[in-house]
């Protein structure tokens, strides 16, 4: 008896299908579990796919933006800080000239004046040495620090430097050991002067400093608006998938032991020739 082409019975091929489909579904639900996303390429899902990348690009953007302005905030804060110790040796100027003002001894007097005078050349020191990131804003009026506030450059702020030297707070040295109280008041209206405008920078680069961390703020809020946008777009519910992935499990088992008892039943067909 010749025996044709023997092909798989209908339950046996359905078998195969089903474990197929079965062992393709397990490998997506677990890629999805290992990643923690249910788009993980754009087979899965081309527009939520690019969707996401276009937002992760836009953050990754910001997240530069944020950084320049965390290092302009450092310089401004630094500038800040450098014209509060510049004003503390105002402050000590002004604390000679109350000395001398105090006594009318002239040798005194003249030692202060000494003092006085060996202060301004440690005040323009202190203002040379504020340099932050390579940035001084306090020794010239011919620098100035730009600070963008969006990823096109569009929009930002300017920050012109300022000179507080000793000779840009126009204060001079004392030339006659204080020899009279009008060498002494004159010294102290200088210094009075020099304080006003040492306030008005400090208030200035405060403004600021206040604006740059608002903006800071704004981009960091943007940044995980942007983030979370993307993950709503590709994240996977692992619950679900977990709970998918024990189904799937099941379902494994029970095609395989499908796929055995049709191969029984084909088996015990061919018994019969």
């Amino acid at each position: 008896m010749t025996i044709g082409n023997v092909t798989n019975s209908f339950s046996l091929q359905s078998s195969l299908t089903a474990l197929a489909n079965n062992e393709q579904q397990l490998k997506t639900t677990e890629q999805q579990l290992s990643t923690g996303k249910s788009v993980n390429s754009p087979s899965d899902n081309a527009t939520a796919f690019y969707a996401s990348q276009n937002f992760l690009q836009q953050a990754n953007d910001l997240a530069s933006l944020k950084d320049n302005l965390a290092t302009s905030l450092a310089t401004v804060n630094s500038t800040t800080s450098s014209i509060s110790d510049v004003t503390q040796v105002v402050q000590q100027l002004q604390g000679i000239t109350a000395q001398a003002a105090g006594t009318t001894d002239t040798t005194t007097r003249a030692n202060l004046a000494t003092q006085y005078n060996a202060l301004l050349p440690q005040l323009d020191q202190l203002v040379n040495d504020a340099t932050f990131n390579g940035t001084n804003l306090i020794n010239n009026t011919s620098t100035s620090l730009t600070v963008n506030f969006n990823a096109n450059n569009t929009s930002g702020v300017t920050i012109p430097s300022v000179n507080v030297t000793s000779s840009g707070l126009n204060i001079t040295s004392v030339s006659n050991g204080f020899a009279t109280t009008a060498d002494i008041n004159a010294a102290n209206s200088q210094l009075q002067s020099a304080l006003s405008t040492l306030n008005a920078n400090a208030a200035s680069f405060g403004d600021n400093a206040t604006l740059i961390q608002t903006n800071q703020d704004f981009t960091s809020n943007l940044i995980n608006n942007l983030q979370t946008a993307s993950d709503n777009l590709t994240l996977a519910d692992t619950n679900q998938e977990a709970a998918s992935l024990l189904a799937l499990q099941a379902q494994n088992q029970l095609s395989v032991a499908s796929l055995g008892i049709s191969g029984q039943l084909s088996q015990a067909v061919l018994k019969l020739f």
